[in-house]
């Protein structure tokens, strides 16, 4: 009898398997073919090097204090000297919370990016999520992200057609 019902339980999974849909996107691809993604993406190019000079800037005049007290630390007095180390101190600091502000976990680019970015990967999943329950799919996989898919039939390729559900003409792949 166990084994009447664990030979069932198998045929019945391998049929309920066997009658999933499924299908892949390439995130990378859905995304690069979406000019309002490339034009955020590019006004978050051009924030993070402007901050990353501005960063730069302030580490270079850092460089500057402490050649220029190394030079005079000879001839400074106890009073002066640990001023200027101070001097030099706060502005480190000074320019590494500057840094942890624009570039943390928490920082501009992060919240910048969250301001233009993922409205547009929302509507992509939104896309996404309704291609699917309308066409009947179990699962669609990202070949793009972590997930490693092996060989994948462009048959179950549905970008263009998400791209399309988003009132976008696809570009080349």
């Amino acid at each position: 009898m166990k084994k009447f019902f664990l030979t069932a339980v198998i045929i019945a999974s391998l049929i309920v398997a066997k009658a999933q849909k499924y299908a892949y996107i390439d995130s990378e691809y859905l995304l690069k073919n979406i000019p309002s993604y490339v034009e955020a993406q590019a006004e978050l190019d051009r924030l993070s090097i402007e901050w990353q000079k501005e960063i730069e800037a302030k580490f270079k005049k850092i460089d500057e204090m402490y050649r220029k007290y190394q030079q005079d630390v000879v001839v400074l007095p106890e009073d002066a000297k640990q001023k200027k180390q101070q001097e030099i101190i706060n502005a480190e600091q000074e320019a590494k919370e500057l840094q942890k502000t624009r570039f943390g976990t928490d920082g501009d680019l992060y919240k910048k990016r969250e301001e233009l970015v993922k409205p547009i990967q929302d509507r992509v999943f939104t896309a996404i999520e309704e291609y699917a329950r309308e066409r009947g799919y179990a699962f669609i996989f990202d070949k793009a992200g972590a997930m490693t898919i092996v060989y994948a039939d462009a048959k179950y390729d549905i970008n263009d057609e998400i791209l399309s559900k988003l009132g976008i003409v696809a570009g080349s792949k």
